[in-house]
């Protein structure tokens, strides 16, 4: 299912747009439905890398403290 939705673009974007959809001879809406979703994929890995960064700075503290724990438990065994 499709939806309709009216687009403004800046005079120069819709220029190219319109010199790039001739030159491949494509629709335009198959041509910007292409962009968006592009552009949609490239936000998810973004939106992505967010969140782990900054579920890693969440547990990296954590992970220091478990860490230096067991450094502590090698340092108290003989012959390690």
């Amino acid at each position: 299912m499709s939806k309709a939705i009216s687009l403004k673009l800046q005079e120069t974007i819709f220029r190219d747009t319109e010199d790039i959809i001739k030159r491949i001879n494509e629709p335009r809406n198959t041509y910007i439905n292409k962009a968006v979703a592009y552009y949609n994929r490239c936000m998810h890995r973004n939106l992505l890398k967010v969140q782990l960064v900054k579920e890693s700075a969440a547990i990296y503290k954590e992970s220091l403290k478990i860490n230096r724990e067991f450094t502590k438990i090698d340092d108290e065994i003989p012959g390690l």
